[in-house]
């Protein structure tokens, strides 16, 4: 894949639509099964001009404390300071820093993920889901993306080791975003 240097023309801005975004995550559980989660209220922006994509400029911000996986007392923990540790640390953010390959088909984001105060560079892969107006006159795109972080990178090392060997909570989170984006009409 290349990475394209060309100067933007003039970026096109876009927000978010939080009413179609979504941001999940899947860990193991006890090394037998897989407990999955998501997040609400995600927030952002993105800006790029669509002849140089390496013009991008994406900033994403995600409240920990809307962390749900269905569980109540579940999710508490995972806002405690064994975790996200949402009184101090009340949101995670991803800003993109480029892109990698065809923002119009599949391609590669690469960008800072914070939690906890902590930024580690971050690989998602992305599939562009289409382009469309709404009946309203605006411009909508669609993306789904999928990649995976190490928890213990991000100071999340809350575990408890098993009698009958590994941990409680298995390192690797898998995530996976589906996000539809929104231009209103000029």
């Amino acid at each position: 894949m290349s990475q394209e240097t060309l100067a933007p023309a003039a970026l096109v801005p876009w927000q978010i639509d939080t009413a179609h975004a979504d941001v999940e995550f899947a860990v193991r559980h006890l090394m037998i099964s897989t407990v999955k989660g998501r997040f609400a209220d995600i927030s952002g922006s993105v800006s790029y001009d669509p002849e140089h994509p390496a013009s991008l400029e994406l900033s994403v911000t995600v409240p920990v404390a809307t962390v749900d996986t269905r569980v109540a007392q579940r999710d508490q923990h995972l806002r405690s300071a064994d975790f996200f540790d949402a009184a101090n640390y009340p949101v995670m953010t991803f800003t993109g820093r480029r892109v990698e390959g065809d923002i119009a088909g599949q391609f590669k984001l690469v960008g800072d993920l914070t939690i906890r105060g902590v930024s580690r560079e971050v690989v998602l892969d992305v599939t562009a889901e289409g382009a469309t107006s709404d009946p309203w006159g605006n411009e909508r795109l669609g993306f789904s993306a999928t990649g995976a972080i190490n928890r213990g990178d991000f100071g999340l090392t809350y575990n408890q080791a098993l009698e009958t060997g590994g941990v409680l909570v298995g390192e690797q989170v898998r995530i996976s975003i589906n996000v539809e984006l929104k231009r209103p009409r000029e």
